[in-house]
């Protein structure tokens, strides 16, 4: 019955004293030394590509970590993540979505939470490259969505290597979230990822013309109706009920074969209860489900702390000790 019934998360500092304080401050304050990534360009099996940022610790381990909606391996928990791992020994793999890597990909498609194919394909090009006795996978927000779905659908047929999956802030039932990012107090988020989404939207109908409809933003009074007229089709989804299904993690985990972990704040401002499963964590084997108090979304910085690494990392690494 792995839900967790007492969370390690001690807290964060006292000037954080909301979801929203503990969710924006972290990044735009948090402070990590500059990682320096090797760089590789994976060609798709569809003529797209994605790209991957590697630190090499001539290991056997591998931790392949999955950033959050319109983020890449530059942002600031990535490359904590990758730092920590790193510093323990560990080879690093940060992928970037297609788009996400500061270069638009080749195709109309982008990426989204129920997208699974890519990550796939990362997966088994790291297997390719070195022959990995361990991989861990670690997300955050959408990524950890992502990586639930996986592991959900492929089940016992998972490469042998993987042995947890580790997921934080993940919106596991997209509806639920949706709705919740709509409220008033979360504007600043909803702008923020709208405006860098209408970007992509508009530079993708100038590389397809004629294949997207512009003069559908006039239209638009929700994200719902953001991701009728435009996420779903531009991504293969019949409209938008068809998309936050495919897209919800939470319809998939039942499948979950191998030890995982989803940890999401009880006070995190874009996420509702129904994106943490508890029914669904109780009577399931591998499927554990974490909801400390705090942390906002992404956030978890600790009161007190001595050093540059966040609740986030040392929890990743004491859920993958507490598996061997």
């Amino acid at each position: 019955m792995p839900l967790v019934p007492h969370s390690s998360y001690p807290g964060p500092p006292r000037y954080q004293w909301n979801g929203h304080f503990q969710t924006i401050l972290p990044a735009l304050t948090r402070k990590i030394k500059a990682v320096h990534y090797e760089r590789e360009r994976l060609e798709l099996s569809d003529g797209d590509f994605v790209d991957l940022d590697w630190l090499d610790a001539e290991s056997q381990t591998l931790v392949i970590l999955s950033h959050g909606l319109e983020g890449s391996t530059d942002r600031v928990y990535m490359k904590a993540a990758a730092k920590y791992f790193h510093e323990h020994g560990w080879d690093v793999l940060g992928w970037n979505c297609r788009s996400c890597s500061g270069e638009m990909n080749r195709l109309l498609r982008l990426y989204n939470h129920g997208e699974i194919g890519d990550f796939g394909q990362v997966i088994d090009h790291a297997l390719q490259r070195k022959n990995y006795t361990k991989i861990h996978l670690i997300g955050y927000s959408m990524g950890g969505s992502i990586l639930l779905k996986y592991l959900g659908v492929h089940g016992k047929n998972i490469p042998e290597p993987i042995k947890t999956g580790i997921a934080f802030s993940s919106p596991c039932d997209l509806p639920d979230s949706i709705q919740t990012l709509e409220l008033p107090g979360n504007w600043f988020y909803r702008r923020k990822f709208f405006n860098s989404l209408r970007k992509k939207i508009i530079a993708k109908a100038a590389q397809f013309p004629g294949q997207i409809d512009l003069s559908k933003f006039e239209q638009i009074k929700s994200w719902r109706d953001f991701d009728e007229f435009y996420s779903a089709p531009i991504n293969g989804y019949k409209n938008a009920e068809d998309f936050y299904w495919q897209a919800s993690a939470k319809n998939f985990v039942a499948g979950i074969q191998i030890p995982a972990l989803l940890c999401n704040a009880q006070n995190d401002p874009i996420l509702t209860p129904a994106c943490s499963p508890k029914e669904l964590a109780k009577n399931h084997p591998y499927f554990h489900v974490e909801t400390p108090h705090k942390g906002g979304h992404v956030g978890f910085a600790i009161k007190r702390h001595p050093g540059p690494y966040y609740w986030l990392e040392h929890r990743a690494m004491e859920f993958i000790k507490g598996q061997n």
